[in-house]
């Protein structure tokens, strides 16, 4: 008898481990950073150097503001993969009219402009994801090369290189600035407080609000909740909009950035982006993820990219080794759920 109660006992505690892993996916994607932190700081010290950190705080600030607005929709059991080309045309357009009309413009209204023209892009893809009921990615495939299509036939294909100095302050201003022993400045700009805000916003939305629960309930099954009285109309205009007024934002931080404002940029970042979610623990049939699984996602596939560079791999490469981390995650989440 204390023999089948021991043996029980064992029997849950491993169930119950299971279950842990498997409603916080977050640690695994933790686990996978810091493995690989410290297998790159064994082999190059450099690689724990401040300056290193904040290139890559700084290199996250632009994929983790798409990657929360992705994350919102495969939470309700969409994808999106037209935020690149929202980001595209919303900074484009804002940075010419700005260079040709109003050069004066205070660069809060720059990014509210930006961001409010994401927003109505992003509203574009709810009303017809909701009208046309059909799956989001077949929209927003659609409505990529809708966006794109009227930003290069109708308003430009030509780089912007002279931006108004407002612009170039602010993708310059310091958040923290120090010189290193080469006697280079190391800077961390005050845009990168663009990221965690936005963190800490859809958090809050997702988890201390009715629209988060409503975004949850849709994603676990969108026909039983719209029964429970949630409207699904509501819910699609939100997500997108949430969604594209992020991309908005990230683009105009992106031209700043770069001080450069390039029509062709952004594209082909998307799978990256759907990736650093993906292997953050969101799953693509929604309902589940987290904010945090998703800032750790950005972080773990910018390092990787950093790592590959560091040692001179091709970019080639770098996709493949993405890829295969995000088959090994998605191996691992599918056994943790068959032991559950």
């Amino acid at each position: 008898m204390e023999r089948s109660k021991a043996q029980q006992k064992v029997a849950e505690g491993g169930f119950s481990f299971n279950h842990f892993l498997k409603n916080h996916p977050e640690l695994i994607t933790l686990a996978l950073l810091v493995a690989i932190c410290v297998i790159v700081s064994v082999i190059n010290p450099n690689f724990l150097q401040a300056s290193s950190l904040i290139d890559i705080g700084r290199a996250s600030v632009v994929m983790g503001l798409f990657a929360l607005g992705v994350f919102v929709i495969l939470a309700a059991g969409g994808i999106d993969v037209s935020f690149t080309a929202i980001a595209a045309l919303s900074m484009y357009s804002v940075t010419l009219f700005t260079v040709n009309h109003f050069p004066g413009m205070p660069m809060p209204l720059i990014v509210f402009i930006a961001t409010i023209g994401g927003m109505l892009l992003g509203f574009v893809n709810g009303i017809l994801a909701y009208h046309l009921r059909v799956p989001s990615l077949i929209i927003t495939i659609g409505t990529q090369y809708l966006f794109r299509g009227i930003l290069l036939a109708f308003i430009g294909t030509v780089w912007i290189m002279d931006l108004p100095p407002q612009m170039i302050e602010f993708g310059r201003a310091p958040l923290l600035q120090f010189t290193n022993a080469n006697g280079a400045v190391i800077t961390l700009p005050v845009y990168f407080l663009a990221l965690p805000a936005a963190a800490v916003l859809t958090w809050w939305i997702l988890n201390r609000t009715l629209m988060g629960r409503a975004i949850f309930a849709i994603g676990g099954n969108s026909a039983i909740a719209e029964r429970l009285g949630y409207n699904l109309k509501t819910v699609q205009l939100f997500l997108f909009g949430y969604a594209g007024a992020l991309a908005g934002l990230a683009g105009i931080i992106h031209v700043s950035s770069n001080r450069l404002a390039n029509p062709f940029d952004l594209v082909g970042s998307e799978i990256s982006v759907i990736a650093a979610v993906v292997l953050g623990g969101a799953r693509i049939t929604g309902g589940t993820g987290t904010v945090l699984g998703t800032i750790l996602g950005v972080l773990l596939v910018t390092v990787l990219n950093n790592v590959l560079v560091m040692v001179g791999i091709p970019s080639t490469w770098q996709r493949f080794v993405i890829g295969f981390f995000i088959l090994l995650a998605a191996a691992f989440f599918m056994a943790q759920q068959r032991k559950s």
